[in-house]
């Protein structure tokens, strides 16, 4: 997984949307809830397989989306420690995700990627990238951006993506229903290729959207 999009609504808010792209037979996630862990209240949609979760929100004022792979497409291990959706869980609990995003243990946990926003003295948009032995984490410019995950997309398709998005939003502009109809429709008409995917043994299974502003905050799943 994925196609991860953010849109700055204002110098605070924001519009994160991410379409999850697995295996047609891995278990079905549950819709998005919300749990109380080690103190802290968390909303996410649950993954059927390993109880994690590939994106949330957090009390901490935080909110972390997962994509599968590195900077590179890498080679699949028998078996890791835990599963990456644990440690997106891990974070989002975390109160410090700077200092948090440096200690954690990632020993024998396969490559990812994360997208990760901050909304608590200030806004701040975020990546950490694992590529299997180093960690990678940057601030971002808080700019409309576009990921799409090393372990379905060739650089190629990345920039061809890019490109649409660009496209799509100086076209359509920025709102929460613009990038919604992005990750519906967007492409050339090539399943395997366009934003919402579909291949023979994988493709979107559900996209879902993260709003937080002043005037509404919640979390809209859509299974397909």
């Amino acid at each position: 997984m994925c196609t991860v999009t953010f849109l700055p609504l204002n110098e605070n808010g924001f519009v994160l949307t991410s379409s999850r792209d697995v295996g047609y037979q891995r278990e079905k996630a549950l819709a998005p809830q919300t749990y109380l862990e080690d103190g802290v209240y968390l909303q996410y949609p649950k993954d059927g397989k390993a109880g994690g979760t590939w994106i949330g929100t957090s009390r901490n004022n935080r909110l972390i989306c997962l994509l599968n792979g590195g900077f590179e497409n890498h080679v699949q291990q028998k078996s890791y420690a835990k599963s990456r959706g644990l440690i997106v869980k891990e974070l989002l609990i975390a109160e410090d995700f700077e200092e948090m995003s440096m200690t954690i243990d990632l020993k024998r946990i396969e490559p990812f990627s994360l997208v990760v926003v901050t909304w608590k003295s200030e806004s701040q948009l975020w990546e950490f990238v694992w590529d299997g032995n180093n960690r990678h984490v940057k601030k971002l410019p808080w700019q409309p951006s576009i990921w799409s995950s090393s372990t379905l997309y060739t650089h190629d398709m990345k920039s061809l993506r890019q490109d649409w998005f660009r496209e799509w939003f100086i076209g359509k502009g920025m709102s929460p229903e613009n990038i919604l109809d992005f990750h519906k429709h967007a492409g050339l008409g090539f399943p395997e290729v366009d934003v919402f995917m579909r291949r023979e043994k994988v493709g979107t299974v559900s996209i879902t959207q993260v709003i937080e502003s002043k005037e509404k905050k919640e979390m809209n799943y859509y299974p397909v």
